[in-house]
């Protein structure tokens, strides 16, 4: 699915726009089941200081559609060139729908683990078009390079990053509806700032690849594609 350059460009940048593209009536549907619960304030929510629900949390648990366009091939093909063949969906970090709407105080610089040994492969699917004006992720390439932090948070707060110039390097990526961007977990990113009256939606999934060396059932790792290995040393032979 993802050409040499393609992947070179994500180990290097951090961040890649995948090839494929959800249908338009995929992503209507998506739409259709996010807006329901909102409509309802299905819990688990979250609400902004005017009460206003800005995030569904627990997506997977909600409607089977989530999950199953969060492991369809469109997404698991190009993912198994970044991550190999065996893939797991996290279902504790992310396993969201933000809707962004406008807020009179900008979104920090985060990253969404804090340390680069375990890694997340993070997947946004936009549900509608993202715009500078509506607020476009926006992400520092190469951040995912630089060492590991404290906080996930607030990163401007931290004293080298502060002084390091690096935050003003931000580059906005404005992607349509439909589309899908994979990011490592540990580039600097944020939603940019929206203008308009209206919102922007996107989906947030977090992936990884099966650990080799624990052979544990975790039940917060789902597997969609491949298999649940384990080449520990202490293994059983054949």
């Amino acid at each position: 699915m993802l050409t040499p350059y393609q992947v070179n460009h994500f180990r290097q940048s951090g961040y890649l726009i995948l090839p494929g593209q959800l249908p338009g009536l995929v992503v209507r549907k998506l739409k259709d089941a996010i807006l329901a619960d909102v409509g309802t304030e299905a819990e688990p929510v979250v609400r902004d200081n005017t009460g206003r629900v800005v995030r569904l949390s627990a997506l997977l648990d909600r409607d089977q559609m989530f999950a199953d366009v969060a492991g369809s091939p469109v997404v698991t093909e190009p993912l198994a060139d970044l991550l190999g063949p065996n893939i797991l969906i996290i279902k504790n970090r992310h396993n969201h729908v933000t809707m962004n709407f406008r807020a009179s105080r900008p979104d920090n610089f985060h990253r969404d683990n804090v340390q680069w040994s375990r890694g997340l492969l993070t997947i946004i699917f936009y549900l509608e078009d993202t715009t500078l004006e509506n607020g476009c992720t926006q992400l520092i390439p190469g951040t995912h390079l630089l060492p590991g932090v404290s906080s996930l948070h607030k990163l401007a707060d931290t004293e080298w990053i502060e002084k390091s110039g690096v935050l003003e390097q931000a580059l906005p990526v404005p992607v349509q509806a439909g589309k899908m961007m994979a990011i490592d977990s540990t580039v600097f990113h944020r939603a940019g700032a929206n203008i308009t009256e209206s919102s922007r939606m996107s989906m947030t999934i977090g992936y990884q690849s099966v650990d080799e060396l624990n052979d544990s059932d975790d039940p917060t790792r789902v597997l969609i594609s491949g298999e649940r290995i384990y080449m520990g040393n202490d293994r059983k032979k054949a």
